[in-house]
């Protein structure tokens, strides 16, 4: 099979994969390196030369430098801030958060602003009576624009930054995308402040959470008979949940009253337990649990709380160490003294044999305990707490140290002094931080999300294969027939509409790397600027507002009650905004057609030439811009009177070429480079004495010339007697 072959299955069933998430995606990708290794596709070298990507270490430096913006409680500032400026109107409210949304996505990832301020905005939402619903998507799409803004505002950028480099282009500089990015959260918001509003379903806020999560009719009083077999045993040696499938939520003693329900509390004679479970389990079991149900029993969230013990809804998040595992495996009511009570999966609630389900992330648990308890998940950053968290407490004594952290980063990745990259400048930060002890270092390794850094790596090694089997072409090569008559705008459009779609199943990084090496391949072919398709396809796997899939909506589907319609009606017009301002301004920012002024100068030495010894001819090729030329050939024909000895070329040129004819190839020259080739011949013994040789030399692109002129130049030598 042919290597092309080889890596466009593998390229499929990785997208599959990537879609479908059966498989966890940081698993998929290791697969896709070994089998790039064992299909001979690649070496072990160039396999695994993606994760030594300087561009890793930045994006994982990053997200230590925004978790300390969180761990020191700037973010909470930010939100304490709202409430005192928020007023009770929907539309102010609604500017106002994505505004802060945007502003605070553009230098940290979009998911984790969306996470630290969908507190707030229930917070926000509960104070102006709107429904949050009406909030939380604008937080979302808010976020998720002004990742646009900026290098390090997506870890997609950062990818795609990294993944040009491998084709003759700079990376992009900290605000290069900032011209487009702007009109895109300018756009995003006018279009979500006239329509997107009145688009918007209302949900959510007005019930109680017994309500919401439909658990009246999963929650009976039962009383423990003197002859049941329960009698002395504590909640977790009766086993009720393992055994009989009830959970028990709740105690009544006598004089005591309700009792918080701890694993270690011992069953009494008597006792009346608020149980959760299908009534029909209960009157199954209640002969052999020597147990009897209360008549009249009525609910509400009162009954379910107490001083102590509240009503609490978490959600899981990403990276949690609970992700994958199930409420028995956890062992959560042993080890937290917590108890889950309902599970809300994107707006499907379950309620029944919660022990045995394995949990995602977006998935929002309605739990049942003391908050001091469940303020340490909270620290661990396995749950994110769906309630105000404007006074929650933080390292506020650290967040000079947090800001100054972020502000050398920021220094040294704008200003470049001694050129440092961009990799070493967000290591100088997280150095600060650890040595102020605003990050601890277990926590530095706690914040880094590996599951995405293996993605990017894999995917960026990939993209190697693709370009070595020459897959990218072929894909190209079909693009360029397909649509290729239709301008250049046309197949620009087609990329974005294809990222866009590989986007919605997949995630932005996978589909950014899987298309770019295509689209830049299909811009050489057609003679296009391949940094204008590189940036257009970085916008366009930003758009993932059609489905709740994408990691920003994931966090507040459940929160704002919302349905899988809900983000086709309003997210598909606001693609279709974002289509039509990167249509508009990318080609301005980042020309689609390329020019550039290839000039030749040519030395032969010695001068008049001697038979039986060597001539050299040293050509300059000089590149006058204004844009980089791509795949450079500088071509001689060397005179018969001489014989071709050896060739050398400067920067990345190739030598080939059969005989006198020399061919030497340059995969791009930026513009104002220059570089040299050496091209050694010996004079022939044959030669005619005062014999005039000539050496013709051309220069070729698919990027157009603005002065042919210059491309060709001949030098003349005389044959001494």
């Amino acid at each position: 099979m042919s290597p092309i072959a080889i890596v466009l299955i593998l390229l499929v069933v990785a997208v599959v994969l990537f879609g479908t998430e059966r498989i966890p995606i940081d698993i998929v990708t290791i697969l896709l390196v070994i089998m790039m290794v064992v299909t001979g596709t690649l070496t072990a070298g160039e396999a695994f030369a993606g994760f030594g990507n300087d561009i890793i270490i930045t994006i994982a430096g990053l997200f230590v430098l925004t978790g300390g913006l969180v761990k020191t409680g700037v973010v909470d500032t930010v939100g304490r801030r709202l409430h005192k400026i928020a007023g009770g109107s929907e539309f102010r409210l609604t500017a106002l958060i994505m505004i802060v949304a945007a502003m605070s996505a553009a230098v940290m990832k979009n998911t984790t602003t969306t996470a630290m301020f969908v507190p707030v905005v229930l917070g926000l939402s509960e104070r102006a009576r709107i429904a949050p619903s009406k909030l939380l998507m604008p937080l979302a799409f808010g976020a998720i624009l002004g990742g646009t803004c900026t290098l390090i505002g997506t870890s997609t950028n950062l990818a795609v930054s990294g993944a040009i480099t491998r084709y003759s282009m700079p990376p992009f500089s900290m605000f290069e995308l900032t011209w487009v990015g702007v009109p895109i959260v300018a756009a995003g918001m006018l279009y979500m402040l006239l329509l997107g509003l009145r688009l918007l379903p209302r949900r959510g806020g007005e019930d109680s959470l017994t309500d919401q999560y439909h658990i009246r009719e999963y929650l009976s009083e039962v009383i423990v008979l003197e002859a049941s077999p329960l009698v002395g045993k504590t909640l977790t040696a009766a086993n009720l949940s393992n055994d009989l499938d009830l959970t028990v939520v709740g105690i009544m003693r006598g004089k005591q009253g309700r009792i918080a329900p701890s694993a270690h509390e011992v069953i009494q004679a008597n006792d009346l337990l608020l149980v959760q479970g299908k009534v029909e389990d209960i009157l199954r079991v209640k002969s052999e649990a020597g147990i009897e149900i209360k008549a009249d029993f009525k609910l509400s969230d009162t009954l379910l709380e107490t001083e102590e013990v509240e009503l609490f809804e978490v959600m899981v998040l990403r990276g949690s160490d609970f992700v994958g595992r199930t409420i028995k495996g956890l062992k959560f009511r042993q080890r937290y003294e917590l108890a889950v009570l309902a599970i809300n999966r994107q707006g499907v609630a379950l309620l029944t044999k919660l022990s045995t389900v394995s949990l995602r992330f977006g998935d929002v648990l309605l739990v049942q305990g003391k908050r001091e308890e469940l303020e340490h998940l909270i620290a661990d950053g396995n749950l994110l707490l769906l309630e105000d968290v404007s006074e929650r407490r933080g390292r506020y004594g650290k967040r000079r140290w947090a800001l100054i952290a972020f502000g050398v980063f920021l220094f040294f990745s704008i200003t470049h002094p001694a050129r440092v990259p961009l990799s070493v400048a967000v290591l100088l930060g997280v150095l600060i931080l650890l040595a102020s002890r605003a990050v601890r270092m277990q926590e530095m390794y706690n914040l880094i999300e590996w599951r995405l850094l293996v993605l990017i790596a894999g995917m960026i090694s990939f993209g190697t294969a693709m370009e070595k089997s020459g897959a990218d072409k072929y894909l190209a090569d079909m693009i360029v027939r397909g649509v290729g008559d239709y301008g250049g705008l046309a197949v620009l459009a087609g990329f974005f509409v294809l990222t866009v779609a590989l986007t919605q199943p997949m995630s932005n990084q996978a589909a950014a790397l899987v298309v770019v090496p295509i689209a830049i391949k299909t811009a050489v072919s057609l003679g296009l600027n391949p940094r204008t398709f590189a940036v257009m396809v970085t916008y366009a796997a930003s758009c993932s507002f059609l489905t709740p899939l994408e990691p920003a909506c994931v966090l507040i589907f459940t929160p704002g009650r919302y349905r899988f319609f809900d983000f086709v009606k309003v997210g598909s017009i606001l693609t279709v905004a974002v289509f039509a301002i990167v249509m508009l301004l990318v080609p301005v920012f980042w020309p689609i057609q390329q020019n550039a002024d290839l000039s030749l100068a040519q030395i032969a030495s010695p001068k008049p030439a001697t038979k039986g010894h060597s001539l050299t001819y040293t050509i300059a090729l000089t590149n006058k811009g204004p844009d980089t030329a791509r795949s450079v050939k500088v071509m001689s024909n060397l005179p018969a009177a001489v014989t071709f000895a050896s060739c050398n070329a400067t920067g990345d040129g190739v030598c080939g070429g059969e005989g006198n004819n020399r061919v030497v190839t340059f995969p791009a020259l930026a513009n104002g480079a220059s570089v040299t080739v050496t091209l050694v011949a010996l004079v022939n013994d044959s030669a005619g004495g005062g014999a005039l040789i000539d050496n013709v030399v051309t220069v070729e692109s698919p990027t157009p010339d603005s002065d042919k002129q210059n491309n060709s130049i001949k030098e003349t030598v005389s044959i001494s007697p």
